[in-house]
């Protein structure tokens, strides 16, 4: 059985982070593992507060998994802290895994806060040029960028610029545009090549953990054996069937259905 390693932040509602990664692994037929970067008190509202896991003890968990459950592809998410990115990092280097997809998450879908504004620059620098993908929405792809991005025909142009001079794949979120189709952006690095996947806006306020299960459901199909392209295509069909299920959760942004693709198997 093919494993994948999520290297993320707790949710304690349960739709993102750590339990979503684990949700949308076992739905794409892979045994996952964890290492949580940080304890969240949130929920469909908004997060209250944050505990962060020391370096140390990250590198901990992280060492357990990789001497002993080596995993085919890694998921990272929330890193909140310039020392837990190196930390990160020092390991992936350690123990040299290609398959690694990034969510460079900075702010929860409730728009708290989930990374401390001085590691933005440690991420971009030190953790983004050594992953195989990189995930961001908008409002991340600016922050990295250190400029806006106003419109859809930026998308393709940025996606480049974010990828390290071809050294890294992008796939650049359209969901904070405002056109009704929308149209995400994959820069494929290893062949230089642009993919759009287009798709219709759907009309859902549930979309806590978007980024975290597309995340997770790219790292699944990495993890199998599949393409960089293929493997985007499949993760977004996937989230966009968890979308459609529409769960209907909590007060505020509720969460995916991770189970749908399971359910309709059965």
């Amino acid at each position: 059985m093919k494993t994948a390693l999520t290297i993320a932040g707790s949710d304690s509602s349960g739709g993102a982070g750590i339990q979503a990664d684990i949700k949308t692994m076992t739905a794409n037929g892979v045994y996952a593992t964890s290492a949580i970067t940080a304890l969240t008190a949130q929920n469909t509202t908004g997060v209250t507060d944050i505990l962060e896991a020391t370096p140390q003890f990250l590198g901990e968990e992280l060492d357990a998994i990789f001497t002993d459950i080596f995993p085919d592809a890694v998921k990272i998410g929330m890193l909140h802290s310039s020392e837990l990115i190196r930390a990160v990092r020092q390991t992936l280097g350690q123990y040299a895994i290609r398959n690694v997809v990034l969510d460079p998450v900075m702010v929860a879908t409730s728009g708290d806060p989930l990374l401390q504004q001085e590691a933005i620059t440690t991420l971009r620098d030190e953790l983004v040029p050594h992953v195989r993908i990189i995930t961001p929405n908008i409002p991340e792809a600016e922050l990295l960028l250190g400029r806006p991005i106003a419109s859809q025909e930026e998308l393709s142009e940025a996606a480049r610029e974010l990828s390290r001079n071809g050294r890294v794949s992008v796939f650049l979120k359209a969901g904070h545009l405002h056109d009704r189709e929308l149209v995400d952006i994959f820069y494929n690095a290893e062949e230089d090549h642009i993919l759009e996947l287009r798709s219709e806006r759907l009309d859902t306020p549930n979309t806590h953990g978007t980024g975290c299960t597309l995340s997770s459901a790219i790292a699944c199909n990495l993890a199998m054996g599949r393409s960089v392209e293929e493997s985007v295509r499949r993760a977004k069909a996937y989230v966009t069937g968890a979308l459609q299920a529409g769960l209907n959760l909590g007060r505020g942004s509720g969460p995916l259905d991770h189970g749908w693709a399971i359910r309709e198997a059965d």
